[in-house]
Order: C-alpha cells, then structure tokens, then sequence
C-alpha cells in the first residue's frame, strides 16, 4: 500500500472513553517503533505480519498498565512458530515514552509458503503477563488459541480470563511513504466494557471456539445494545482510517462514535526499545553452577549470548563469572 507523509499519531496510543455507552478503547498507530522491532531479525512475511500483529495487541493493552510496570504478551503453539512473545514497559515518568520489543520462535526449515500467518501457530496458548516490580507476585492469565487471528484470542483470553467483552479491529502490512522503501506500519482500535459494567456470564460455557466465553455473553439487555451499537459503528471503519495519515485519531472517533461522547486523554508515546545488557546477562547465568558454565565455554575460551529481542551478541570472560582455567 502507498502511504502519504508520516504524521504526529505515529507511534502513539491514544486511549479515550464512550461516555453515553460505558466504553473505553484505545486507538493506536505504530511506524517506527514497529519497523524497529521487525528489523531486529529476517523474518519471512507470515512471521513478521504475527509479530507486528503482536506488538499493536502489546501496545494497546499495555497502555493500561502503571508506571515502570511491564507486561507480556506470549504465544505458544506445537505448529512451525512455537513461539511469539512481546514486552510491553511502561514509562519511567508521566509523559515518557512506553517501549514495546517482540521476536518469534520458529522451525526454519518448515514450509511455509502460501501458508496464512495464524494457522502456523497451531494449538496452544495465549497468555497475559504484568509483572508490577520487586517484591511482587507477578499476574498470569491464559487461554487456549482460539479463532482464526491473534486479535480473536485476545478477545478471547479477555472474556475468559478477565470477563470483561472487549473487541480488536486492527490493520498491519508495509507501506510506501514518497520516496522511501517500504516499511511496516500498524493501526487499530480497541473497544472493552468498563469493568463496573460488566457482569459475570450465566449458565456454563460459551459460545465462542471449543466453550470458551465470547464478548457477546457477558452483557445484560441495556449494557448489550450499547456494546452492539458500537460495535457495529467500529465494523465501518476503513484500512485507509487505522494506518493512513488522512484521518486523525480524534477525528475517527468523532466519525465512528459521536453519538456515544467521545472523551480522548493523553496519548501515550511508543518507541522500540530492549533492556538487554551485559549485566543482566551475567545475573541470568548466574543460577548455574560452575560444571554448568564450564559447559557452555566456546573453543575460543569465551561464553556468549544473545538476545532474542534485539540480536545483541555479548561475549563474556569465564573468569569474570568465577569460573578459574583448571575447571574447564
């Protein structure tokens, strides 16, 4: 797709609020934070278009979370991509940007071609992660893979595991800004019932795949015609209205939603970064023992490491890690 001039919605999420329905939402817009995450790998086209679809989920999510908390977002299936995992930090002061990074595990080998990007994953689970800091318990949810996109198990897993009906409408894939290469590029809106609004389900099961809770199960009569209301007004949004610089944010809520009140609040920053570094490095190897870190020295005499995030190669002394010469 060919894209105009990049805008100041880049790389943001701007989280707003329905008054006359009991909904919130967020709508976002990655580019550059995006393309830094992908770029940190080659991947081919079905595992970059999981992880960008990723990363928007990491992003909109996670703009709910405090300060210096972080959340993950992880994927696990038994298909050719075992695994995708996100991190999603939030910001060190009000009005700092949050940052996000992702990778993807998978076989190689595998053939892929002409394959769709979900059915690689296979059966497994979608898990939600918010670790709030030393001396906390982190939080854990999961659910089993479920629909036919990532969006569909996130909706899933926030039905299931947190009963709150909540809906993606996202759109990802490399655009062409005049005069420069095609680069990754993502947008969407997000919808979800305040939590006061949102009762238990009734009865047992679901009706969404396998059993499993749908957003559409969770609402009484009055709270489910304002739930499908907007949904059916966000089911009229435009590829061109999530990722093109025609259409502001606040000027798609307006279209979408005016009858509901939309109230915006300040837009969240995003940016690509990883906090890998020699240091946690060395805290990580050191849970082995010395037979352990013995094993894992090079033909060079040295141990290495890298990052799965953002591919930075460390190279470590044995020594400095305790580990003498006739140990080895």
């Amino acid at each position: 797709m060919t894209i105009g001039k990049k805008i100041a919605w880049d790389d943001t999420v701007l989280p707003f609020q329905l008054d006359n329905s009991d909904i919130r939402g967020r709508v976002a817009r990655l580019d550059g934070a995006l393309e830094s995450v992908l770029k940190q790998h080659e991947y081919p086209p079905q595992i970059e278009a999981l992880v960008a679809e990723a990363t928007l989920l990491t992003a909109m999510i996670g703009q709910t979370i405090k300060l210096r908390w972080k959340l993950s977002l992880q994927i696990r299936g038994d298909g050719p991509v075992s695994m995708i995992a996100t991190d999603y930090y939030g910001p060190t002061e009000d009005g700092e940007p949050a940052r996000v990074r992702a990778y993807a595990a998978f076989d190689k080998d595998a053939d892929i071609d002409g394959k769709e990007p979900f059915s690689l994953i296979g059966e497994g689970f979608f898990a939600i992660l918010i670790d709030q800091g030393a001396g906390m318990v982190p939080y854990q949810g999961i659910t089993p893979i479920a629909g036919s996109s990532l969006s569909d198990c996130a909706e899933a897993y926030f039905a299931q595991s947190e009963q709150l009906p909540t809906r993606f409408q996202l759109s990802f894939g490399k655009s062409t800004l005049p005069g420069e290469n095609a680069a990754w590029r993502a947008g969407g809106v997000m919808l979800q019932m305040m939590p006061k609004a949102s009762p238990s389900a009734q009865g047992e099961g679901g009706s969404g795949e396998g059993g499993l809770l749908g957003h559409q199960d969770l609402l009484d009569d009055d709270e489910g015609e304002n739930w499908r209301r907007a949904n059916l007004l966000l089911d009229t949004v435009e590829e061109i209205e999530l990722i093109g610089p025609q259409v502001a944010p606040t000027d798609l809520l307006i279209r979408l939603f005016h009858e509901e009140q939309p109230r915006v609040f300040d837009p969240q920053p995003i940016r690509f970064g990883c906090t890998c570094s020699e240091q946690r490095v060395r805290e990580s190897l050191s849970i082995y023992t010395a037979d352990d870190l013995a094993d894992m020295i090079t033909e060079d005499g040295v141990i290495t490491a890298d990052c799965q995030f953002c591919s930075s190669h460390y190279v470590l002394d044995p020594k400095t890690l305790g580990i003498q010469p006739d140990e080895t």
